[in-house]
């Protein structure tokens, strides 16, 4: 595969590209970054985890003059999450280029600070839609010096859902922005709606061949109404996943399921709309740290998250539309691992279950839910509780000094600490059940690298 040293590229972002391990590029960083670069628009149809995320950070960055605070590049993603994990690829392939500022804006997050840092301006802006036109209807943001305008995930910023506002910011911007769309499925309207954004577009399609099938078994259970928790139960009590997501299609289902699963002792959190941002990362946070079993989430949850590890994916109802299906269970099953899912089907949505079958190609194996058993005793118990500091990047910190503070001061086994998340103002961290208290002890009495620090454990 080509190299990104081939590239004509600004030496900062080829500096901080080597120094994270990007040297070879993925087949869509390779098939579409000569053209971006140049300047073209581009359509792009690549599966999830192929690279598109650093392929358009790398060709959006390359415009990007971060000595001028006018927001120069756009990405406009349709959850929170997305927003989230993009800001930071694009944070690490612009870490050599100084004093690039890169701003999220995200509705369900506090406006204050937003406003507070609009004020300073901000090279970059990634935003979700809503909270992107509010700032910019209150003039607390020009979009007149847009040079590149990303829309991820295309096919869903092109929806009804968010049609209007994209029309709306996308008019906002010079007529001669560079256009990027990425995204893993387009539907021919949504390829019809795109062009009016594009202008003489380069289309980019991943091949068939190309395409890593993931390794994913799927189950159905036929159900009715009455019995479909018991098999959710038993579901979760046979298989035993370390790390499962439960997908409802209502708010309502989320918090009832959510309820019923958390009265039988399940290490569950629910992800869903109603939730503060601050919320939903420490729910976030506890899953990809292996301190919660279960997370219930709504079809918001099934676009942008990247959790590894996760065991498997259970549908408690079928999604009305096939293609939501096929992300909800593209969960599991990532980077070459094995997966599972599970689909909860009663005789209603017999088929709205043989839309998927018609868009997957193949006939799902059936099974009667009375085969499934609810074991109280199986219940599975996360090996590590996350704990929340209330200090991160803003004071300086790095991952090694709480594990050098944790395995040195409070003389806790290293293999007793996970995943350490350090994020602007807060940080989290995966103890093991046994060492929880010495950690809590050490943040109490002592110092994180001459630093004070407040610390509660996540429930």
């Amino acid at each position: 595969m080509p190299q990104f040293s081939e590239l004509s590229l600004n030496a900062q972002i080829s500096e901080a590209l080597a120094s994270a391990g990007f040297a070879t590029m993925t087949q869509v960083q390779a098939d579409t970054l000569p053209d971006s670069l140049a300047g073209k628009d581009v359509l792009v149809q690549a599966s999830t985890g192929s690279g598109k995320t650093i392929a358009f950070a790398v060709a959006g960055l390359n415009s990007v003059d971060p000595t001028d605070y006018a927001t120069q590049l756009l990405v406009v993603c349709p959850t929170r999450e997305l927003a989230e994990q993009v800001s930071q690829q694009i944070r690490l392939v612009g870490r050599q280029m100084p004093n690039l500022k890169v701003l999220t804006l995200c509705g369900g997050a506090a406006m204050g600070p937003q406003i507070q840092s609009l004020k300073h301006g901000a090279s970059v802006v990634v935003a979700t839609p809503g909270r992107l036109v509010e700032h910019v209807s209150k003039r607390r943001l020009s979009l007149s010096s847009v040079k590149v305008r990303v829309l991820d995930e295309a096919d869903r910023m092109l929806d009804m859902g968010f049609a209007e506002d994209i029309d709306l910011l996308f008019s906002l911007t010079p007529q001669n922005a560079q256009t990027l769309f990425f995204s893993a499925t387009y539907t021919p309207a949504v390829e019809k709606h795109a062009q009016q954004y594009l202008s003489n577009p380069v289309t980019h399609r991943q091949a068939e061949e190309d395409v890593q099938r993931p390794d994913i078994n799927e189950l159905v259970y036929r159900v009715d109404d009455k019995h479909r928790i018991h098999a959710l139960k038993g579901v979760l009590s046979e298989a035993q996943p370390q790390k499962a997501i439960v997908f409802c299609n209502t708010r309502q289902q989320v918090s009832s399921v959510y309820e019923d699963l958390a009265q039988e002792g399940f290490a569950v959190k629910q992800l869903q709309g109603d939730l503060t941002q601050q919320q939903r990362n420490e729910v976030l946070m506890q899953f990809a740290s292996d301190s919660l079993q279960v997370l219930i989430a709504t079809d918001v949850a099934a676009r942008g998250l990247d959790i590894k590890g996760v065991d498997c994916v259970i549908n408690y109802t079928v999604s009305e539309d096939p293609e939501v299906h096929i992300h909800r269970i593209g969960r599991t099953g990532r980077a070459g691992e094995k997966g599972q899912a599970f689909t909860l089907c009663s005789e209603t949505e017999e088929p709205a279950l043989g839309r998927i079958e018609r868009l997957k190609d193949e006939d799902l194996e059936r099974k009667g839910f009375q085969s499934l058993r609810f074991h109280a005793n199986r219940i599975r118990t996360p090996e590590f509780s996350c704990i929340a500091v209330s200090a991160g990047k803003k004071q300086k910190l790095r991952p090694g000094d709480f594990l050098g503070s944790l395995t040195q001061d409070a003389q806790i086994e290293a293999n007793d600490i996970g995943k350490i998340s350090v994020q602007s103002q807060v940080s989290y961290i995966a103890i093991k059940q046994r060492s929880v208290k010495k950690a809590m002890r050490q943040f109490r009495e002592g110092k994180i690298k001459g630093k004070r620090v407040r610390a509660r454990k996540l429930q």
